[in-house]
């Protein structure tokens, strides 16, 4: 790229439009990576009431078991870094336009948020409790519906009311608004609402993004914040003035961050895609797992689910396998640009 001098030069500078991040505040706080790379989140296995036994001796509440849990495992793995120089005689030249704290708010506003947003509503809609395929894209006749069917599936998942965030491209809300099915639309403009929120639908706060933050085939994404973690363990930026080797400014910055989907509360994720971009989810027979050509399977045997399991592992073709006492195997497949399917259990 250029660096433009000029006998006559503007004194302002023309900035790109920039939004702030669609996603901070509304994820959960709850864990926190500082200090190690790879988190465990144990999520411990209640058991089923049984009935009480007054001459069951010792075993009159049942038969004792040791509690048992589930393990996730969460790994740091964006790591990303920037780094400029403004040149004192280029900056001279351009009569002082390019002011060192500004610019760096700058490359902040267009590359960092932007591409940290875009990747958490990759990973987001990746693990997902709930991948819905949609036969045929949205129209105003049936949005409503479709997102109708999201709150249902969070509801069934005994996922609260409260922090549900409706994530929808400008297209998809434009729908919602012209829709014939939600005669209370009219609530969108008329909700207190908090910044980034532009209103309500069936309870859940709407959040409109550009169109390319959302995966290509992805028509919106339903998220609970206490089921989705954007940790940031470094958000540095700065600005050192005549260092060594340059006449002018240093920008430097360094982000340090991961998201994530929680196993436990994956439940509260729900995102409607395309057709045909979800793979189709495994057979489990007789100890053995087929899926379609080219798919990855992982598994387990222990009745955790496979998506977040740390005790998933990779299925070999043709190797039989066997549960542990009381359990199913479960699993679940990934084909080459798709999204991962259902789990499947046998």
């Amino acid at each position: 790229m250029a660096i433009n001098l000029a006998s006559k030069y503007s004194d302002q500078i023309a900035e790109v439009f920039t939004r702030a991040s669609f996603i901070k505040g509304k994820t959960a706080e709850t864990f926190d990576l500082t200090g190690v790379k790879t988190l465990k989140v144990y999520t411990p296995i209640t058991v089923e009431e049984v009935d009480y036994d007054r001459d069951g001796g010792l075993a009159r509440y049942g038969d004792v078991a040791e509690m048992q849990d589930v393990v996730q495992e969460l790994t740091m793995t964006q790591d990303k870094a920037f780094t400029l120089t403004i040149d004192k005689g280029n900056n001279l030249d351009q009569n002082l336009v390019k002011n060192a704290a500004d610019m760096l708010r700058l490359q902040l506003n267009e590359k960092s948020t932007p591409a940290a947003d875009k990747y958490a509503f990759r990973r987001f809609v990746t693990m997902a409790g709930t991948i819905a395929e949609s036969a045929a894209k949205p129209t105003k006749a049936d949005i409503i519906s479709k997102i109708a069917d999201a709150s249902q599936a969070l509801d069934d998942a005994l996922v609260p009311d409260d922090n549900r965030y409706l994530y929808l491209t400008s297209e998809m809300y434009k729908l919602v608004c012209t829709s014939d099915e939600f005669a209370g639309v009219d609530v969108l403009a008329r909700q207190s609402i908090a910044k980034g929120v532009c209103g309500e639908v069936f309870g859940m706060h709407v959040v409109r993004v550009p169109k390319s933050y959302l995966p290509e085939d992805v028509y919106f994404l339903v998220a609970h914040k206490d089921a989705v973690l954007m940790p940031y363990k470094i958000a540095d930026a700065k600005v050192h003035e005549d260092p060594v080797g340059v006449s002018g400014a240093l920008i430097e910055g360094r982000h340090y961050y991961d998201a994530y989907v929680l196993g436990a509360k994956c439940g509260g994720v729900y995102a409607l895609v395309a057709a045909d971009t979800v793979s189709d989810a495994p057979v489990v027979a007789s100890g053995k797992i087929t899926a379609g050509s080219g798919a990855a399977i992982r598994y387990t045997l222990d009745g955790s689910d496979p998506r977040y399991s740390d005790s998933a592992k990779d299925y070999i073709a043709d190797t039989a396998l066997t549960a542990d006492e009381g359990c199913q195997i479960r699993a679940y497949a990934v084909e080459t640009g798709k999204y991962p399917s259902p789990v499947a259990a046998g």
